[in-house]
């Protein structure tokens, strides 16, 4: 096996609490994992119509960008009773007026969509 040690990669995110948790996974691997943001790199639109496409579309733009191997990953709530959603529509379920995310907000969405 080759030996890590020194190696970079981007955790293609802004995401302080992700960046942390894929920080301590990779470190004992030799792996020094920086952020999207840490680049000055922009969130990529995620056009995407799947978790996997959207983290593609995000690790890809992380690693043209930087030049260096990129990772993420890409999550949401799934209903089965509301035919998956919000699925990758999660975080638009949770946007505020201001552009934060409130996922307390999108559960209440959620429930109102199942009481529909």
């Amino acid at each position: 096996m080759h030996s890590l040690n020194g190696h970079k990669i981007v955790v293609a995110s802004h995401n302080e609490g992700k960046l942390r948790e894929f920080a301590d996974l990779m470190a004992p691997f030799g792996f020094e994992a920086k952020s999207a943001k840490e680049y000055g790199l922009p969130e990529p639109d995620e056009t995407g119509t799947t978790f996997e496409e959207n983290a593609y579309i995000k690790a890809y733009a992380a690693a043209k960008a930087t030049g260096l191997p990129a990772l993420s990953d890409d999550s949401g709530l799934c209903v089965d009773a509301l035919d998956g959603a919000p699925g990758v529509y999660t975080a638009n379920w949770a946007e505020t007026p201001d552009g934060s995310r409130d996922f307390g907000m999108a559960m209440q969405r959620t429930e109102v969509a199942l009481q529909e």
